[in-house]
């Protein structure tokens, strides 16, 4: 029996969907914005409004509007008001990393502002008043700062008024760029987005995790030089941990199949390497994290030669290899995937599926609860699209995939 063929699934999920949206709801910060949610629902007053939370929560809840989901809209728009609102930097363009009752942090991130272009490409698509403004401004600023026409890569980061930037350069804020361009092609109907995307793809997969044994590298000096050794004293960091991160690995996977796809649609030619070199991660993925230290579940990250490094088990990564395990097997009709993918939801369910609400968002090696990297339930994000991903076409990106109804 394959899951991903039975409309039994497929209303599982949904259900799934729905658990998540109500869940997220309480995450609606009356200030502006979203806040991060802890353990049980509720705002965690000790954090500020985060881009990336915010920005995420308004992409789900502009895909919820395009599900019919009473409420949602008001959600969507809330999230778009306080990236043009408070969020936004009058005086210099661009996003603040976040804003809290003191003063911003006022560092432009390529992290938070692709995160950008994704919320306002989704409320575009769901036609919320406000987001398709937003759109043109975020892509305008990531092309002008962020986008390398040079390297075909994004930059990292830069200070307030943008007169320096970080000497560094990070996979992880590329890996969400690809996501944003992917979305905003398919939203708008430029290509000139897609190939950006693909040039992204072409260097991080078919070069430097290719030359690395499907290990992706994560950091690079400013002249892409990649840095293996980045933070090897600190490495369960959140966002730039030591080492390959195994869910990464499911990421840039999917992200090479849809963006495989979305060329094929658009009528572009797709390179012979684009399915090989997804396997190929994915299978890394797979070694090298799972069970790896005699329990089940993903670790967090591994060395160089396939070691765990951090063994916490994290949501999102289990919700990325279910994404391309159902990604997989429909570009290739393979049961492995499919027998995986069952794999990988019996483990979320088991260990991560909290019935107060939401996904837990981090376990320890024995399975039980942990918050050496993640503390509480920042956003529903990962897990949302973990229900949506396995429901849909390879292409178009979600958003367009919606408004055009391909949910069935």
């Amino acid at each position: 029996m394959n899951w991903l063929t039975t409309a039994a699934h497929m209303r599982w999920l949904e259900a799934e969907s729905d658990r998540l949206f109500t869940f997220g709801a309480a995450a609606r910060d009356p200030q502006g914005g979203f806040g991060w949610l802890d353990d049980s629902g509720a705002i965690d007053q000790q954090h500020d409004i985060e881009l990336w939370i915010t920005c995420r929560m308004t992409h789900s809840y502009a895909l919820a509007t395009m599900m019919g989901r009473p409420g949602a809209s008001a959600l969507a728009d809330h999230g778009i008001a306080a990236l043009n609102g408070t969020l936004h930097d009058q005086q210099y363009g661009g996003w603040f990393a976040a804003v809290g009752p003191n003063q911003p942090n006022d560092a432009k991130e390529a992290y938070g502002h692709a995160f950008v272009v994704l919320a306002a490409a989704s409320a575009a698509a769901a036609g919320r008043p406000g987001a398709r403004p937003l759109l043109d401004r975020a892509l305008s600023i990531h092309t002008e700062r962020f986008w390398d026409p040079k390297a075909g890569m994004s930059r990292e980061s830069f200070n307030r008024d943008w007169s320096e930037k970080e000497d560094y350069r990070g996979i992880n804020a590329n890996m969400h760029t690809v996501e944003a361009y992917l979305a905003a092609a398919d939203v708008l109907g430029e290509v000139e987005y897609l190939e950006r995307a693909w040039r992204i793809i072409s260097t991080a997969v078919h070069q430097f995790a290719r030359q690395n044994n499907w290990h992706m590298p994560e950091h690079f000096s400013g002249s892409w030089e990649p840095l293996l050794d980045y933070n090897k004293d600190t490495p369960a960091h959140p966002f730039r941990p030591y080492g390959a991160t195994i869910g990464h690995s499911f990421e840039w996977a999917r992200l090479t199949l849809q963006a495989a796809a979305q060329l094929q649609w658009t009528g572009l030619p797709v390179p012979d390497w684009a399915v090989p070199d997804a396997r190929a991660l994915y299978d890394a993925g797979v070694r090298d994290g799972w069970h790896a230290d005699g329990a089940d579940g993903f670790v967090y990250t591994v060395d160089w030669d396939g070691t765990p490094v951090v063994r916490e088990r994290m949501h999102w990564v289990v919700a990325e290899a279910i994404d391309a395990a159902a990604v997989l097997w429909q570009v290739t009709h393979d049961s492995t995937y499919a027998r995986q993918y069952q794999t990988w939801w019996d483990y979320a369910a088991r260990y991560l599926i909290d019935p107060r609400g939401s996904w837990r968002h981090e376990v320890g090696t024995d399975n039980g609860p942990s918050h050496t990297v993640w503390q509480g339930k920042p956003d529903i994000y990962h897990a949302l699209q973990a229900t949506l991903i396995p429901r849909l076409p390879v292409a178009p990106a979600l958003a367009e995939s919606l408004r055009s109804g391909n949910l069935g």
